[in-house]
């Protein structure tokens, strides 16, 4: 009754008993990882010794990788390689010294062409003197390349369209730096990686201007040198949120050779055999040769005998050859007769017993044999001259030598 009571007054007095509030766990936020780069294939790649035939690619390069070069092994060789070539997928062109194929050859450094969210690339190569690089033409169209079995592609190129270099080391993929024509890769090894697009490699180019006064002549000399590059980027665009600007050779063993923000450290090659550079999927096949019309030659022909040369002695017909030599010569190039059954051999041999004078001839000698078709050559050749007629008058001015022919014959 009290407690009654007591609730009743409560209630009265407009007093509310609220419950303790329930503890909810919330769980800990999981940090999102970003998916491991796959991993980088290095090969040795052939360069080409002309500019090879450009090619469309889907996504962008990944970004640049760090290797340093040795020093050179002899005066004139060329720091070839350090940069990304497609193989199905882009794989790293491991860096490496080269002599020149031919005399006066030059490194052409690889070319990438941001076009239509695609890549057009032209792999590195040997250029003969005086041959420029051809930039694809803008109105060039081409198909993109298909990947190869099990490779993932990365993302579109991020930039604006034109010309560009991979981005720094560490960089994020995708991003692309604009780039003068023919510009090395390795010039961005040095900078900072980006994570925006805003990075852009400028050249810097130095006129040296020679006047020379000789004998009253004015010869003027004006010589352009791209001996190093300016690269500068935007606090939004590094990943420090610094701005950057710098001053790089434009030699890529000398780009490559700077220290690097990010060792990015490209893996050695596993195999020490070079590869081609890739043919385009959509190139169309070779035709095959052309075959002269006529008679086809046999599938398997049969090997011909070469004929030994003979001697011409003083007195002899040049070039002739005996009848009995020539007979010989005959049946070696026969060819050999196909093998006989058991049963077969035993009827030849049964019927090579029964004695048949008509079926089988007196053997003659070889000699007489050789000469009987020579003299029967003389005897035809002997009656065609004895029924042609001597005269163009068909024979009408000896009729009367006919007429006492025909009279002998029947008396």
């Amino acid at each position: 009754m009290r407690i009654a009571l007591f609730s009743l007054v409560l209630l009265a007095g407009g007093c509310v008993i609220q419950a303790p509030p329930r503890e909810v766990i919330q769980p800990a936020p999981v940090a999102e990882e970003a998916a491991p780069p796959p991993a980088v294939v290095s090969v040795y790649e052939e360069p080409p010794l002309s500019e090879p035939a450009p090619i469309a690619v889907a996504w962008a390069p990944p970004p640049m990788l760090v290797e340093a070069p040795p020093p050179p092994p002899f005066p004139y060789a060329v720091w070839v390689g350090g940069y990304w070539v497609w193989q199905g997928n882009w794989v790293w062109a491991h860096g490496h010294w080269m002599a020149p194929p031919r005399a006066q050859y030059v490194w052409v450094h690889p070319y990438y062409e941001h076009r239509g969210g695609a890549v057009i690339f032209i792999s590195g190569y040997w250029s003969a003197p005086g041959v420029g690089f051809v930039q694809p033409s803008p109105e060039l169209v081409l198909a993109v390349e298909p990947a190869a079995v099990g490779v993932i592609p990365g993302p579109r190129p991020i930039g604006p369209e034109g010309c560009f270099v991979p981005a720094p080391p560490g960089s994020r993929r995708g991003i692309i730096v604009p780039a003068p024509v023919v510009t090395a890769p390795a010039v961005v090894t040095s900078a900072p990686p980006v994570v925006a697009v805003g990075m852009r490699v400028t050249t810097n180019v130095s006129n040296v201007n020679n006047t020379n006064i000789h004998n009253t002549n004015i010869r003027n000399t004006n010589i352009t040198n791209v001996t190093n590059v300016t690269i500068v980027a935007p606090p939004a665009a590094t990943a420090n949120g610094r701005a950057f600007s710098s001053s790089v050779p434009a030699a890529p063993h000398l780009a490559a050779a700077r220290p690097a923000l990010v060792q990015a450290r490209a893996p050695q090659p596993v195999s020490t055999r070079t590869v081609m550079p890739y043919v385009s999927a959509h190139a169309h096949p070779a035709a095959p040769p052309s075959q002269a019309h006529g008679a086809v030659a046999e599938a398997h022909p049969q090997p011909v005998l070469a004929r030994e040369s003979q001697p011409v002695h003083a007195g002899s017909m040049s070039g002739s050859v005996r009848p009995e030599a020539r007979a010989q010569r005959e049946e070696r190039a026969l060819p050999a007769r196909p093998a006989q059954s058991a049963p077969a051999k035993a009827a030849a041999a049964g019927l090579a017993r029964i004695p048949d004078a008509k079926a089988v001839p007196a053997r003659a000698p070889a000699a007489a044999t050789a000469r009987a078709p020579a003299a029967a050559t003389a005897a035809s050749k002997t009656a065609v001259a004895k029924t042609a007629p001597a005269h163009p008058d068909n024979g009408k001015a000896h009729k009367a030598d006919a007429k006492k022919d025909a009279q002998q014959a029947h008396p």
